[in-house]
């Protein structure tokens, strides 16, 4: 259990009637890199708003460093780290690339707060 970081068993998605995922299983390596790949509306998607707890799973379990996180609300699975990224070109369209990457990591550091302050332009 160790070599891996997350695991998923029987993930399954249904919308009434519909199955978007169905029974995925998945072990995720701890330090290498992993891909899912699939045509549009093969449910790629789908998989990583299961993961993110964006959407429930129909059925299934998910395990984080050996901790089911099936149940768990979506803050709490973020505070884990686990994340998705939209593909939003400019967060803030009135601020520079650097700007607003440094927005995106002081965020996480919890001192976007002095970032404003100390630039003296908060964002709209």
């Amino acid at each position: 259990m160790d070599d891996f970081v997350l695991q998923i068993y029987g993930m399954t998605k249904e919308f009434k009637g519909f199955t978007a995922v169905n029974r995925v299983d998945l072990n995720i390596r701890r330090g290498h890199i992993h891909a899912l790949i699939g045509p549009n509306g093969a449910g790629k998607t789908t998989c990583f708003n299961l993961l993110t707890k964006f959407l429930e799973p129909t059925r299934g379990r998910i395990l984080f460093n050996g901790t089911d996180i099936t149940d768990e609300k979506p803050a709490q699975v973020a505070r884990r780290g686990i994340v998705r990224s939209f593909q939003i070109s400019a967060v803030f369209p009135h601020l520079t690339a650097l700007q607003n990457v440094r927005v995106a990591m002081q965020r996480g550091l919890g001192t976007s707060l002095h970032f404003w302050k100390s630039n003296r332009s908060p964002p709209r």
